[in-house]
């Protein structure tokens, strides 16, 4: 038996559906919302973040709102739609993208996937109790961690 390196690990992860609520409630929205999304997030005292990053078979670029919280250098981004979203594979694909939070842009690089039990402790940090009782009841199970480089 090989070890699997931590690219191969990144590159074949456990498929975690998005949550009953999200397919049922969100998904049929985000035609319609996203647009409207991507125009607030990312300025700053927006609560959401711009992912920009590219197709990973057509190359096109692509611009995606997400939650996302930074904690010093550590991006936190909540996976609404699974670890199987195009968004996410892209990232993961790509090995990093740029993500405009807050005003500022950062280059986010080492995407790795967590649970809630992986890293307790930063995620409390980066998301007060509200916020984590909203993800609890998206039904998010998994988040994106990145390394952050303010590139502005």
């Amino acid at each position: 038996m090989t070890a699997q390196s931590p690219a191969d690990h990144a590159a074949a992860p456990v498929p975690v559906a998005p949550a009953a609520i999200v397919r049922v409630l969100v998904r049929p929205l985000t035609k319609i919302l996203n647009p409207l999304m991507v125009r607030i997030a990312g300025r700053r005292f927006s609560p959401m973040a711009q992912i920009h990053h590219a197709g990973r078979r057509s190359g096109k670029a692509y611009v995606t709102p997400v939650t996302a919280h930074l904690r010093g250098d550590v991006l936190l981004i909540g996976l609404t739609f699974g670890n199987l979203s195009d968004w996410s594979r892209n990232v993961r694909a790509a090995a990093g993208c740029t993500v405009r939070l807050g005003g500022r842009t950062y280059r986010a690089t080492s995407p790795e996937l967590v649970n809630w039990a992986d890293d307790q402790a930063l995620i409390a940090s980066a998301f007060n109790p509200m916020l984590r009782a909203g993800l609890r009841l998206l039904g998010i199970r998994q988040f994106m961690r990145l390394h952050a480089e303010l590139t502005d």
